[in-house]
């Protein structure tokens, strides 16, 4: 009787009969650089699910935008307002500038997904034998600030949209911040953010290829990632 692992290699190894394992002497390129595609693409769809449901922002581990500095970072100082040092005020603020952050995403998730499509990816190898979160790391030195600059007029728009009178009253509280400005720090935290929540889900992927259902993934982060 066949064993589940030992199944579960030649499942793999049959889906993958034109994949050699990397180290090999040859090693079709096509075939890894479709899996960091694959890779990608599932992962940024992953993140993206998830951050674009209402509060998914905010419920995230790793992509909640914290306040500006200006608002006092993630705890009130006594030298702020008395406004901002209300606990219950300055989670309703929070809550909306995430709220914000989802218009912002909604704009970022078609660039990543045309650029996944069409980067060049060099040396697929490395990123296959690469760390948890290589291939979310490559994908975003490739886009560089494409997405701050797709982000910042839908964060804005969103700012103005959430606004009930919480984020309006917050800007007037600080000195020389607006909401131009405040647009602009949201727009920087939800670019990191974003790839957070990617870089999260490749780790996932990476991790447990077999929940892909993907032979490719399977075949090589389930087995070619361990030689």
């Amino acid at each position: 009787m066949i064993t589940t692992t030992r199944r579960h290699i030649l499942l793999s190894g049959a889906a993958l009969a034109t994949l050699s394992l990397p180290g090999c002497q040859s090693v079709p390129a096509f075939s890894l650089t479709e899996a960091i595609r694959r890779l990608l693409t599932l992962a940024s769809q992953n993140a993206f699910a998830l951050l674009l449901q209402p509060g998914g922002f905010y419920d995230s581990s790793v992509a909640r935008i914290s306040l500006p500095d200006r608002f006092g970072g993630d705890r009130g100082t006594g030298i702020l307002s008395a406004v901002l040092q209300s606990r219950t005020f300055r989670d309703r603020l929070q809550r909306q500038l995430n709220r914000a952050a989802e218009k912002g995403a909604e704009r970022a998730a078609p660039l990543v997904a045309e650029a996944v499509r069409n980067v060049s990816i060099e040396d697929a190898a490395a990123l296959v034998r690469g760390g948890p979160q290589a291939a979310t790391a490559f994908l975003r030195g490739k886009m560089g600030t494409a997405l701050l600059d797709s982000m910042l007029p839908g964060i804005s728009d969103g700012l103005r949209l959430f606004d009930d009178q919480v984020i309006s009253q917050a800007v007037r509280s600080v000195t020389g911040f607006d909401i131009a400005a405040l647009a602009q720090d949201i727009t920087r935290k939800a670019d990191d953010s974003i790839w957070a929540a990617i870089g999260l889900e490749e780790s996932n992927i990476r991790a447990n290829p077999g929940k892909t259902q993907d032979p490719l993934l399977i075949g090589v982060f389930g087995l070619g990632s361990k030689l």
